[in-house]
């Protein structure tokens, strides 16, 4: 069985790299981490005019109905570049708009999303609440003949204040599965997206807050039955969205720290000569390597043998998790004291690496969740 990518998905790697080379390049990545929304406008129509938003959203509605595996090959290279958007965010919302959304919702939203008019984000989790269990959600609809509103905070949320609508998770009742998803736009009332500062300036994140905020029947996504394996799915493809761009920053941050250690010179040899850079070098790269795989057979699992996702999931995120951390740590140390200035780009990859590890669940729950599904399955043999 081959598990390599075609020849169609290295010529879409290929394009995203060299258009994100040309059009972003790191000095650009500076200029737009300092600005209010985080991303660049014309930037987003660009990547839209290059089918990237609507990669897995059908046909019939504005994309090109290629699989996440063609998604990922573009996530990669946006992490390799720390490219600033509303990317993962968007692509999470379009895939539970596909997933759960009736005809009448769709057209109204996945065209936008394809033709980069519509962002949009998801807001499931709550303060100090369990990421990887949706049976953790507390916010609460109140109301009745058929308008309901929702008072809460939702935590953890990305790019709040740069999309149009939030996917938002909310409890129906109160039983563990009586969870909704509900379609709320940004700029209504009782709604405020608002980011914090973050180490990893090129990421936005912040609160969503609703006070209030008014959900009609046709905001409602899916059936009640359908919510509860709608959310773990979409935490599955969350993880596999971020595993995939750090794979893409851990190899960048590789490549520019061999690069560094054959330009360096001390003692009258390049640096990359010397045992103590070869061999963390290589042990990075092998991490990587190691944990792409866990990846890639992830993702194609979300079609192949979708029962598998939520194993791969977890242990692709776990391990991605421990590497990236690694590799960020000593790609610094690598580069001497003048890593962890800011005039050194080696910095915004470590700082990527503390943006990643929490995002959909950190190692430790992963292995956790990794282990559970394990005895699960060996108990059911």
């Amino acid at each position: 069985m081959n598990f390599g990518f075609t020849e169609e998905q290295q010529q879409l790697r290929q394009a995203a790299r060299r258009f994100l080379d040309e059009r972003c390049p790191i000095t650009e990545v500076r200029r737009i981490m300092q600005t209010d929304s985080g991303y660049d406008a014309s930037l987003w129509r660009e990547i839209a005019d290059l089918g990237w938003l609507g990669l897995t959203i059908p046909e019939e509605y504005g994309g090109s109905g290629l699989s996440w595996i063609d998604a990922i090959v573009v996530l990669e290279e946006s992490g390799r570049s720390l490219f600033p958007s509303p990317l993962i965010s968007t692509l999470l919302a379009s895939s539970v708009l596909e997933e759960l959304g009736n005809e009448e919702q769709k057209r109204r939203w996945l065209p936008g999303i394809a033709d980069g008019s519509i962002r949009g984000s998801i807001a499931l989790f709550e303060a100090d609440r369990d990421v990887l269990d949706p049976a953790a959600i507390e916010l609460s609809a109140a109301g009745s003949d058929g308008t309901l509103s929702l008072t809460g905070r939702k935590c953890f949320v990305t790019d709040p204040g740069s999309v149009d609508f939030f996917v938002v998770s909310y409890r129906c009742g109160k039983g563990p599965n009586d969870l909704a998803l509900a379609i709320v736009e940004s700029g209504g009332d009782g709604v405020r997206g608002t980011s914090f500062p973050m180490i990893d300036e090129t990421k936005r994140m912040g609160n969503l807050d609703l006070e209030g905020a008014r959900v009609e029947p046709g905001q409602i996504l899916g059936e009640p039955g359908q919510v509860r394996p709608a959310i773990d799915a979409l935490v599955n493809r969350g993880a596999i969205a971020v595993t995939a761009e750090a794979a893409g920053a851990v190899d960048a941050a590789i490549r520019l720290t061999a690069r560094y250690a054959n330009e360096r010179t001390q003692f009258g040899h390049p640096i990359g000569h010397f045992q103590g850079v070869k061999h963390p070098l290589a042990e990075m790269y092998l991490d990587s390597e190691s944990f792409k795989s866990l990846l890639y057979y992830a993702t194609w699992a979300l079609d192949g043998r979708p029962a598998e996702v939520p194993l791969y999931a977890s242990l692709a995120k776990a391990y991605a998790d421990e590497a990236f951390i690694r590799t960020g740590t000593d790609t610094v140390q690598l580069h001497g004291a003048t890593g962890f200035t800011i005039e050194y780009d080696i910095q915004l990859y470590f700082k990527r690496s503390k943006w990643f590890r929490p995002m959909f669940g950190d190692a430790a729950a992963h292995y956790e969740r990794a282990f559970a599904l394990r005895e699960a399955a060996l108990a059911g043999a």
